[in-house]
């Protein structure tokens, strides 16, 4: 027998069918639904956190324009105080002055920078003082990372 007649009657090489998607295995399921809920919750996260900042990015956006302007002492503490009652209960913070108030802002901020606070001494003094550069660098460093308790 010739080798090329005998090549000629095989019947020519199919290839295997393509391998689905589906269905799917109960275990990839499983694994879709938990990160459809991960995600899900993520996002409600993500939300939380962004609207609990909310009077940080105000507070911010006064601080900015108030540097912009003339900007007093009073000022400042004004909007340092607005910013504390947004962040922590009533009872905590609207009776604080003085060197309360100074000690519950080092409390609340770690490394808050004390040269600004001197500034703040000036508030119950009878004309309106300019605010320093150090109290607004101040008063920005707390704005931006002082630590409220979920407690």
């Amino acid at each position: 027998m010739n080798p090329d007649m005998m090549l000629a009657q095989l019947a020519p090489l199919r290839a295997p069918e393509s391998i689905g998607w589906g269905p799917l295995a109960p275990g990839w399921w499983i694994v879709l639904a938990l990160t459809i809920i991960g995600l899900l919750l993520f996002g409600r996260w993500i939300r939380r956190r962004y609207r609990r900042a909310h009077y940080r990015r105000a507070a911010l956006s006064q601080l900015r324009l108030l540097t912009a302007s003339e900007a007093t002492t009073t000022d400042i503490n004004q909007l340092l105080k607005v910013a504390a009652l947004r962040a922590f209960p009533a009872e905590q913070v609207a009776a604080l002055h003085g060197q309360h108030w100074q000690a519950f802002l080092l409390k609340t901020c770690k490394n808050l920078p004390t040269e600004g606070l001197a500034d703040l001494d000036s508030l119950y003094t009878a004309h309106s003082i300019a605010a320093t550069e150090p109290l607004l660098l101040m008063a920005e460093y707390w704005l931006r990372r002082h630590e409220v308790s979920d407690a």
